[in-house]
């Protein structure tokens, strides 16, 4: 079928909470994804930080196809191999002690948020259940993680939300030691905030906020929803920070395609969540499981190095660039500031003429590439994204502002 069929289609039957792009996709390999007529595009999306091995690695397919094939679904009543093998390694992994499996990055903040107030109920009692998130966050869009985000223009329409939040702005410890009361039972951050803007929270105040936490027995909870499973060089952001939080979520890159969400917490917490604190009908889905586990695996210190050195090479490539103010965030998640006057969106739309697909943040370019990228892929991107900050004509933009 077409693009314009599946567009046509799509827009008749598809509730239309999307803005999406004007193109179908309708195959991929490696960096690469194809549309119906033959269109081909360098993707620097990866699915929203999703798709880390790119698009139909060859390991990862037939790991799924042929689980597929034996087991595609038992329900959490039993027990199955590939569930059990993922936990193990992100807990040995992590440093952590125990992890639940759910289908998305909300779903797996949700599981923290539940364990947090868990694990405060249990010790102080019911009158301990605020969770503290900063300003600029995002953590999903479920009633309760929309309230845990920390951003008005999410929490428009949907009222009344849940109570037990409170936000504080990021990088003021003063601020959040004065916030935290008898009521307060956990600290919720993303050390870069991505749909924030890949703004990255200082290495100071995360330790701070760590030395807060212990303190008060705050549970921290950090959202490696983004951040999580390479995409910043280190298996998890954390790591950057010297950092080891009570419960960490992951999703996204995770599944490498697939829908999983997991929270991976310490024995402190993990203590309270007993039969039936808890639950999810796919949860630790084998077919899902059996994908994670390839990617897992294929982030040893070699892989690693290799995000870590196309994510120096793009960074000195992009700052050279005409037009760019500033970079932010970490390793292979990447925001673009633009000097006034050029639009992040208007760059988007131009890339994608030319080929190349890339995302936005407020009002940055956002760069989130499969892991698995080659310097003649950085190369290649760099080409196109210079060539249409080119064609914006800088001088006459630079007179009008």
């Amino acid at each position: 079928m077409d693009s314009e069929k599946v567009i046509k289609r799509d827009n008749e039957y598809v509730l239309h909470t999307y803005a999406r792009n004007p193109i179908v996709l309708e195959k991929g390999h490696g960096l690469y994804a194809e549309g119906p007529e033959g269109q081909k595009y360098l993707d620097f999306t990866s699915g929203i930080g999703v798709n880390n091995l790119g698009y139909c690695d060859m390991t990862w397919a037939e790991a799924v196809s042929g689980q597929a094939h034996k087991l595609q679904h038992t329900s959490n009543l039993y027990y199955t191999a590939p569930c059990g093998k993922l936990a193990k390694k992100l807990c040995k992994r992590t440093g952590q002690s125990r992890v639940f499996f759910g289908n998305s990055g909300a779903e797996a903040n949700e599981g923290a948020i539940k364990a947090a107030r868990k694990y405060s109920f249990d010790k102080y009692g019911a009158d301990r259940y605020n969770v503290i998130t900063l300003v600029n966050s995002f953590h999903g869009r479920t009633i309760a993680t929309l309230t845990a985000t920390g951003q008005g223009v999410f929490h428009n329409y949907f009222g009344p939300f849940n109570e037990g939040f409170q936000y504080v702005k990021a990088g003021d410890i003063d601020a959040l030691t004065e916030m935290v009361d008898r009521h307060t039972c956990a600290v919720m951050l993303e050390l870069v905030q991505g749909e924030g803007g890949v703004v990255a929270l200082d290495p100071e105040y995360v330790q701070a906020v760590r030395a807060l936490c212990d303190e008060k027995d705050l549970v921290l909870i950090v959202d490696e929803v983004q951040t999580g499973v390479g995409r910043t060089g280190t298996f998890l952001c954390c790591e950057h920070y010297n950092l080891q939080p009570d419960v960490v979520t992951l999703a996204k890159g995770l599944g490498g395609g697939l829908p999983i969400g997991a929270v991976l917490m310490n024995e402190k917490v993990a203590a309270g969540m007993g039969p039936s604190s808890h639950g999810s009908t796919f949860g630790g889905n084998p077919v899902v499981c059996a994908g994670a586990n390839v990617v897992v695996d294929r982030m040893d210190d070699s892989f690693l190095a290799n995000v870590n050195e196309r994510a120096v090479q793009l960074r000195t490539g992009l700052e050279k660039l005409p037009r760019v103010r500033s970079l932010s965030g970490i390793g292979l998640m990447v925001g673009i500031e633009f000097l006034e006057g050029i639009k992040a969106a208007d760059v988007l739309a131009a890339c994608r003429e030319k080929g190349l697909l890339v995302l936005t943040a407020k009002t940055r370019l956002r760069l989130l590439p499969p892991l698995t990228l080659t310097a003649h892929d950085v190369e290649m991107a760099l080409d196109i994204l210079g060539s249409v900050l080119a064609e914006m004509d800088p001088s006459k933009t630079e007179e009008q502002a």
